[in-house]
């Protein structure tokens, strides 16, 4: 049985950092994973995914101020946000996906298979 376990949100600044951890379990390395955040009031959104290799998707809105990372022996997942906005204001998810298209599954977050509970970031400017 797959679970994910998010943690680390916060609410932060304008300009902060934060980073953000998955406990990743029944999830084998065949998975892809990615993180995911709903805004207040809008849809869910990819922000980033990283297949088993370490290749990674990125959201235009996050390039160069977030990164992806997994570590497979402590069985965790990371989205280090660096520069953040209040418009990154929101709940982030934590997602795993069986293999697939990486890019196509940032895009199309209906495509996870597996989310975790959230944990809410709020940036205030």
């Amino acid at each position: 049985q797959v679970r994910l376990v998010e943690s680390g949100g916060d609410s932060v600044q304008a300009g902060g950092s934060l980073k953000l951890s998955c406990l990743i379990s029944g999830v084998y390395r065949g998975y892809y994973m990615g993180w995911f955040r709903q805004p207040p009031g809008k849809q869910r959104e990819g922000v980033a995914t990283i297949s088993i290799g370490g290749s990674t998707n990125y959201a235009d809105s996050v390039k160069g101020r977030f990164t992806i990372s997994r570590d497979l022996t402590k069985n965790t997942l990371y989205l280090q946000m660096n520069t953040l906005r209040p418009e990154d204001t929101a709940m982030y998810y934590c997602a795993a996906k069986r293999g697939g298209d990486l890019l196509a599954w940032l895009l199309k977050p209906s495509e996870t298979q597996n989310w975790g509970q959230g944990t809410q970031v709020t940036v205030s400017s």
